[in-house]
């Protein structure tokens, strides 16, 4: 996909990868940006910051918990053309095993897989009806991999990542491409805190205009995975050729970054 005069939507934009996409996607020529954020002030400075470009900018409070409010950040974005491109991007993270609280499952459940499903749902069939529409959804590393010390986001994240498979396989001959951004650690407010992005940052952290680079890189390759982190690939290619050598290196990891100071 070339950016150039395309109407997109980007969740999550208020911040990190989001507000780095839509400053990117800005400079790449975008015809037209709907951003969403729970966090309105912070999304206003990121649309103060894009200024008076060639892209028409337009901000919505968008809580992808809700399935409403995507819908209405989707047609705001309609109300201008045809979406071409819709980053569903929101995500969060919460530490623990199964002993995390339910209320605290369903909770990331919505905004890390169903978030998905909501974008999926308001964009796709305008995107089918034309014949052709672009998904990229933000999963992680650790949609292909796991997540040491969180339970909750190794399986909301690996759902994620088997959602846009499914989109890819089922609506691949209707002109719709599907992208899963998975990168490692990323410098943004999940990992405020954290240091050197903790077990995540074992190949760096990243910042979050490099995964920028990477996405637009990978939406014009329209490769299904986008890995800003090279590692992860041959990561997941130990992980088929081996599971039970690959879980055994994942103890070892967990007990490096686990062990008392």
């Amino acid at each position: 996909m070339d950016l150039r005069d395309r109407i997109v939507v980007i969740t999550g934009a208020a911040h990190g990868i989001g507000a780095a996409l839509a400053r990117r996607f800005a400079a790449e020529g975008a015809r037209a940006l709907v951003l969403g954020d729970l966090d309105e002030d912070a999304l206003g400075r990121v649309a103060d910051d894009l200024g008076a470009g060639a892209a028409e900018v337009v901000t919505r409070r968008c809580d992808v918990a809700r399935e409403d409010d995507v819908a209405d950040l989707v047609a705001a974005a309609e109300a201008i053309g045809p979406v071409d491109l819709v980053c569903s991007n929101a995500g969060i993270g919460i530490a623990g095993g199964v002993e995390v609280p339910d209320d605290d499952w369903r909770r990331i459940i919505d905004i890390n897989v169903m978030a998905h499903v909501y974008a999926a749902r308001a964009a796709l069939p305008a995107m089918i009806e034309r014949g052709e529409g672009y998904l990229l959804n933000t999963a992680s590393a650790a949609g292909l991999l796991t997540q040491i010390g969180s339970a909750p986001y190794a399986v909301t994240k690996h759902a994620a990542v088997a959602l846009a498979e499914w989109m890819a396989v089922t609506h691949g001959d209707q002109g719709i491409r599907v992208s899963v951004l998975c990168p490692q650690a990323v410098r943004t407010n999940m990992t405020a805190g954290s240091e050197g992005g903790g077990v995540a940052g074992v190949d760096g952290m990243m910042e979050p205009e490099e995964v920028a680079d990477a996405v637009v890189a990978g939406l014009a390759e329209e490769s299904f995975l986008i890995l800003p982190h090279p590692e992860v690939a041959e990561y997941v290619r130990r992980k088929a050729t081996d599971h039970d050598r690959w879980l055994a290196g994942m103890r070892r990891l967990q007990a490096r970054y686990t062990q008392p100071l």
